[in-house]
This record gives structure tokens, sequence and C-alpha cells, in this order.
């Protein structure tokens, strides 16, 4: 039975809960972008960065760790000129870009930006120079902080929003049993979130195509917003607001059914998008992002109801606070195991909690979550049953603590919408591990060396040799010879052991420091013949 199907047939048999809740999970699932890695990093360039070209080029290309689609290329000219790339192919990883003019001499500007899997731009620049080097041309500074703040207030926002108003108009409806308390601030909330979420479209173009807030109502920003998954986050994320509020203002008798639609649709809407959930293997992480973003607003989105309750009509909440503390326990055990997975997941090694921004932004969000259930825990053990029993100044301090841990819940939502500038250890793994390459070309021979991983320290090189007009060359030995006389390094020369699949292999190799080294090859030809060639290659950190 096909997806489409199955929801006919659930439609039909007057469950129109369930209905809802297939349609936004089968929403979700016709969301979910293509298995990925996260933040593409870029690992070679042709031309190379700094590279210093006698001829003009006919193409260019930029090769990332992961596929990744072009949002904006631009050649800046030695005057300054910018000069748009719009012809290019992506050829697996690699995006080769078409040169549409003759270069002249100086120093040239290759900039790029591109979308990764997870929804998030990522953008740089490759300078290289025809002829000679000249002053590099000035281009716009990369990280527009204005912008950043904007993207960054506008997903607290948002996570208010699904949380506190989706999270809280399904308290209402299944813990409050339809009470009033707290409804006017989830209201609040929903509209909060109605607001940032189409707004936080727009800011995602501006930060695709690395424009300027001017640039806002131009249709081509949003449509950039909406071709990246997190533009599914949005539209996934309205549909679960509007659910949300219909259970509060709609019709009384569909209220539980709307809010707990609303409630699937803040799962779906955060794991349609994400670092998280375009984390592999992603048969587990997303349906992990799900559950820890329904655990969340369904927590997050009772304190306010609840806090209000007790503090307004005590007695009308103790119903509340029990049903609340009676299913609080199995929520907060889903949201513990979900969130340890994706951070093992994410992290990967326990050095990468301080090494990494990611990592310390994590640790941040630990020590808050350390006093939101130390306080969680206090509620429940010790507050819980003498405020139900009526004590007057336990159901005062239950209202403090509440609203404290409304602070707290809100500083979590800061730290996590921190995370949207900053890939997780694991991506910054992937890319670690990426050669660094170089593609020697002469008129009489050419080859491909890698060297792996294109970082210091031990590293392994593979060699592929070919005549110069990419024929077959047989040669009799072939040794890689690295130098780097400006860093006082005496030349590194090592002989290739020639494998079975034809291709040449250094093992035995050490690269002590980072930058830019001249890779040269001697091919020995014949017993009267060697033919030696060269080119810069960039060793990373």
């Amino acid at each position: 039975m096909s997806a489409a199907s199955l929801l006919r047939t659930v439609c039909t048999t007057g469950r129109p809960a369930i209905c809802l809740l297939a349609a936004i999970v089968l929403f979700a699932a016709i969301a979910a972008p293509s298995p990925a890695f996260a933040h593409a990093a870029l690992i070679t360039t042709e031309p190379a960065d700094g590279a210093v070209l006698a001829q003009n080029p006919a193409q260019f290309s930029l090769t990332f760790s992961e596929p990744a689609s072009p949002l904006v290329l631009t050649l800046v000219q030695p005057d300054g000129t910018p000069v748009p790339l719009t012809s290019f192919r992506l050829n697996g990883q690699t995006i080769e870009i078409d040169n549409p003019q003759t270069l002249g001499s100086g120093t040239h500007v290759l900039s790029w930006r591109v979308i990764s899997a997870d929804g998030h731009p990522v953008g740089g620049s490759v300078l290289f120079s025809i002829g000679a080097p000249s002053a590099a041309p000035a281009v716009s500074e990369a990280v527009d902080r204005g912008l950043r703040s904007a993207i960054w207030i506008g997903k607290v926002f948002l996570y208010i929003g699904l949380f506190i108003g989706v999270g809280g108009a399904f308290a209402i409806a299944w813990l409050a049993k339809g009470g009033h308390s707290g409804r006017r601030i989830v209201i609040a909330a929903i509209l909060c979130g109605l607001v940032a979420a189409p707004l936080s479209l727009g800011l995602q173009g501006l930060d695709a195509l690395g424009a300027p807030f001017a640039r806002l109502a131009q249709p081509g920003v949003w449509q950039a917003g909406l071709g990246t998954s997190f533009g599914w986050t949005v539209l996934v994320a309205l549909v679960a607001l509007g659910l949300g509020l219909l259970s509060l203002v709609g019709p009384r008798g569909g209220a539980k059914l709307f809010a707990l639609a609303g409630l699937a649709g803040v799962g779906a809407a955060l794991a349609a998008s994400g670092h998280a959930s375009a984390a592999e293997p992603q048969w587990l992480t997303r349906p992990m992002v799900f559950l820890h973003g329904a655990g969340i607003a369904f927590w997050a989105g009772a304190l306010a109801p609840l806090g209000l309750a007790m503090r307004r009509k005590p007695v009308e909440a103790a119903p509340f606070l029990r049903r609340f503390s009676q299913a609080i326990l199995p929520v907060v055990a889903v949201l513990a195991a979900t969130g340890i997975v994706l951070a093992v997941i994410q992290v990967q090694a326990p050095a990468a909690l301080l090494e990494s921004t990611y990592g310390r932004l994590l640790l941040i969000k630990l020590a808050l979550l350390f006093f939101l259930f130390t306080l969680a825990v206090i509620n429940r053990w010790k507050l819980t049953g003498p405020a139900e029993a009526g004590e007057t100044e336990v159901q005062r301090r239950l209202c403090r603590s509440i609203g404290i841990e409304m602070l707290i819940v809100l500083a979590i939502f800061g730290v996590a919408a921190g995370w949207r500038f900053t890939p997780p250890p694991r991506a910054l793994a992937i890319a670690a591990v990426q050669p660094a390459s170089v593609h020697i070309h002469t008129p009489k021979a050419m080859a491909d060396l890698s060297i792996t991983p294109g970082h210091v320290g031990p590293v392994a090189a593979s060699i592929v040799i070919m005549t110069g007009d990419f024929g077959p060359l047989d040669a009799s030995q072939v040794t890689l010879v690295l130098s780097k006389p400006d860093s006082g390094i005496e030349p590194i020369k090592r002989a290739a052991t020639k494998r079975g699949d034809g291709t040449w292999r250094v093992d035995d190799l050490v690269v002590p420091v980072p930058g830019r080294w001249t890779a040269r090859l001697d091919i020995l030809i014949s017993d009267f013949e060697i033919v030696k060639i060269e080119a810069p290659i960039d060793i990373r950190p």
C-alpha cells in the first residue's frame, strides 16, 4: 500500500485526528531531503588559491567534501568589476564553472556561495593571478553580523511559537482539559511563531545569496530561502502553528485532535532540516529529532499554563498538575535518550566539546539542562504532593520555580539557535580527512596527486600518471618530492610503489607543517629519460 493510499484509507475511517497526523507525517516525508552530510567544506579548487597562471583558464572548478548546490558564483576582476558566473555543471562533489571571458593580467577573486544538505549556506573566495599578482580587488565582507543577529532572533521566536505556543495549546487541551489559564500567553507565542516563520524564510534567502537587507522584498530572495531544506521546516512549522491556534480558538470538540496534530507537526518541522536531521544514519537521526522536538514542546508548553493556573486557580489546577506530573517522567526519559544519541552522533569525540564552538555551545546547554532537571526533580518529588494537597505556601514556591524553569528554557532556545552558525564536529571531521589534491599538466606528462588526509601529520600519497595527451604512461619508477623552502625544510623524497590498478602510492610519509608545498614528481620512463613535473599543493593545519 502506498503512502497516499494509506492516507486515503485513514481519512475514510472518520478519525480526523489520525488523518491530520498522517498528513503531517507524509508531508514531512516528502519534505525530507536526500541523505547527505552537513556543512560542505571546500577541499580543492582549480586554479588553486594563490596560483599564478601563465594562460587564461577555460574553466574553474570547486570540489567540496559533499555534493553542494551553487547559489552565487562571481568572478571579481582586478579593477573590482564583478562578473556573474552563470554557466556551471555539477559533477559529483565538484562544481565545474565556465570562464565567460578572456581575463586580463593581475589578481582575480573567484567568490562562491553554495548550500549544504542541512540547509545552511557556506561561502568563500579563491584568489589567483594571470601573469603576475596585483593588489587583490575588494570583495564585500562575507559575514553580515546584522543578518546573522536577525536570523538568530527569528529562530528564537520560531522556537517560542513552536514549543511554548503549540506545546502550550497541547497542554491546555490534554492536561488542563480546556482550562483558560495561560491561553493568552500561548496564543501570543503562536502569533510570534506565525510572524517569525515566514520572516526567517526571507532571512534564510538573504543568507543563501549573501545579499543585504535591502533585497529582502525581492522574490528571488524568498525563492532561494524556499529552495533550501529550511523552507520545508518553515512550511511544516506554519501548519503546526495553525493547528495549535485552531485548537484554542476553533470548535471545542476538535481541540484535542488539532492540538495533538500540532504537537506532531513541531517534531516534523524540526526533522525537516538542520545539523542533526542531516546527519547519518538518517533512519535514526530524523526520528530522534522528531521525538526530541515533540518532547520539548510537551514540557516547555505546559509550563506557562500550569504556572498561571497554580497562581490564579490553585484548586482547579490540582488535576492539571497531577496529569502533568504523571506524564512528564516518560517524556523526560525520551528527551534524555534522544538528546544523548544526537549529541554522540554530532560530537563524536569528548575532546570536541572544548575544541569546537558547537561543543562549547553544547556544554552551555548541558549546564542549563542540569539546573532545569534539578528544579524539575525538586518540583516533582518535593513540591507537587503538598501543592496538590492545597498547601498555599508550597503552591507559591512551585509557581516561582516554574517561572525560573521558563527563563532557563528561553536561555536554552537562545543557545540552540546559535548552532545555526556552527558546523558540528562530525562535519568538521569529515572535512579534515578529505585529501589535498592537485592536477599537474605538462606537454610531456600529467599526474593526479592526492595526499590523504590533506592536513599535517602521517599521510599517504596516491599518484596517477598519464602522457601529456591523457594516454597511458608506462613508467619504471616514480618518486615524490615535497619541498617547502620558506619554512627551512629540506625536500622530503619518497619512492612510490606501483599498485595492481596502475596507480602509484607512497605510505611512509609525514607532512610536518601546514601551508603551500611544492610537489614534484620524478617519473623515470627509461634508463635515458626522466620527466620532472611539479605544482603547488596546499596542506591544511
